[in-house]
């Protein structure tokens, strides 16, 4: 049970009580950080949040930058795909992350098929099993970024059909330490869009979006018209004019004070605008423009948003965690 819903037994899984937000960071070890051989991340500067952002994938087969996934990537063993090394159970055998949830982001691009009709349902069994063994709460972002027309290519009924399976299969085992995350690339896909993607009311525990440039007040408002709270799963500073994208570098202290005020003060008026359903966010502390996955990639190519390597930004981050409406990890966050 998720700390305080002992007093607001109506809340969603995992929902904190009204007025405080879960914050998550990620999305690699080196932007994380607190582990052994990665020293330089968040968390070797902030407290540890109260959530890890992971990922890995129902894509046996597919490669990604010299990668090529055998399925559950990244889960119980270091991956690289080509946007830093990722690994889930590397936070779970580590002191410093004992009290933290994770955020899993979960891929199935190009195999939402195979997902549906049953081929991988001994991916899906040995995804339920690690997550039951965690023993802590899981936020499962199935297909996340749906909407993602030009990089995810999922075709809607497979989709629909994959998501139901993954839950049956949940239920069947007894998996009670996940919750279920719908999440939408944030931005640009109508009400219409987002209805007739969405699983439904009995499947989803959380709605949730991309928050690179925009509120995206469009997803906010689906979801509360669902009574779902609202995960800001992804979020990191872009600074863009139509398809004009801007250089983001926090290490270049001139232009820290300007990224603040036109990303970070919206971003968290956003949050604070929507208190009432947006309960947690997440944090993408990387050097996008570093990776290979990014390098040419027109909106991350020139983004640095390592919050540490800016003293401006260090501060004034800082001051907005220590309000008290953000979780961070600790001994009371779940029983």
């Amino acid at each position: 049970m998720l700390y305080g819903q002992q007093e607001q037994p109506n809340l969603a899984k995992f929902e904190p009580t009204k007025g405080k937000c879960l914050v998550f960071v990620g999305q690699d070890m080196e932007a994380i950080g607190g582990l052994e051989g990665y020293s330089t991340g968040y968390c070797d500067f902030f407290e540890a949040p109260s959530g890890i952002t992971v990922y890995t994938n129902l894509s046996p087969g597919t490669h990604s930058f010299g990668y090529f996934n055998t399925g559950l990537d990244g889960l119980t063993e270091v991956a690289n795909w080509g946007a830093g090394n990722s690994c889930a159970q590397c936070y779970l055998q580590d002191q410093t992350f004992a009290k933290s949830m994770l955020s899993i982001g979960l891929s199935m691009v190009g195999h939402e098929k195979k997902v549906a009709n049953g081929t991988h349902d001994t991916l899906i069994i040995a995804l339920a099993h690690w997550i039951k063994a965690a023993k802590r709460p899981i936020f499962l972002r199935i297909g996340y970024e749906f909407d993602g027309w030009d990089w995810n290519h999922y075709n809607r009924r497979h989709y629909l059909k994959a998501w139901k399976r993954i839950h049956r299969i949940f239920i069947q085992l007894q998996v009670t330490n996940v919750a279920l995350v719908w999440q939408s690339k944030g931005n640009g896909s109508s009400t219409k869009v987002l209805e007739a993607w969405y699983p439904g009311d009995e499947l989803v525990d959380w709605c949730a979006y991309s928050y690179f440039g925009n509120p995206d007040t469009q997803m906010l408002q689906f979801a509360r018209a669902h009574r779902k709270p609202v995960f800001i799963a992804e979020a990191s500073p872009v600074l863009q004019d139509g398809n004009l994208y801007f250089e983001t570098d926090l290490k270049n202290e001139t232009q820290a004070q300007s990224i603040w005020e036109q990303w970070y003060i919206p971003f968290f008026e956003t949050v604070s605008n929507y208190q009432d359903i947006i309960k947690a966010i997440g944090y993408i502390n990387a050097d996008w423009a570093s990776q290979p996955m990014w390098k040419n990639n027109p909106v991350f190519k020139k983004v640095d948003s390592r919050i540490q390597q800016s003293p401006y930004i260090t501060k004034k981050w800082k001051k907005e965690m220590a309000k008290s409406k953000y979780v961070k990890a600790s001994e009371s966050l779940w029983e």
